[in-house]
């Protein structure tokens, strides 16, 4: 009995360690300008646990540093989807994308051209 309460104890140590505290991730997430940038990673980092979001414009990655122990890569994504910008794994709802300014529909192909055309201009 005294093994089965150690080896279980032991078990649930190891389940507690294995979180890491500085985890490190990165995921797709849909805009295309400076705003939409602001507006994603200020989602990402005032989700409970995230300690650093930094999203690319041109790549679409939005690379993490957050605590396992606090939050998971869904609970991100619900964050970045509510504020109107898609992910791989949670799209915003039509509501929440409808809050972005003008300029941010990137679900409009015209605007995402005005933004390629942008870049070429530099």
């Amino acid at each position: 009995m005294k093994k089965i309460i150690t080896l279980t104890v032991l078990f649930m140590g190891m389940l507690a360690f294995s979180q890491n505290k500085n985890a490190k991730a990165s995921i797709e997430v849909d805009g295309v300008c400076g705003m939409c940038k602001e507006r994603i990673e200020k989602a990402a980092v005032r989700t409970k646990g995230v300690k650093s979001a930094v999203w690319n414009i041109d790549t679409h990655e939005l690379k993490l540093i957050f605590d396992e122990r606090k939050t998971d890569l869904k609970t991100i994504s619900k964050s970045i989807a509510a504020v109107g910008h898609d992910t791989k794994e949670i799209k915003a709802t039509d509501e929440q994308y409808n809050t972005v300014h003008a300029c941010c529909k990137y679900r409009d192909e015209e605007v995402v051209k005005d933004h390629e055309n942008e870049g070429k201009q530099k």
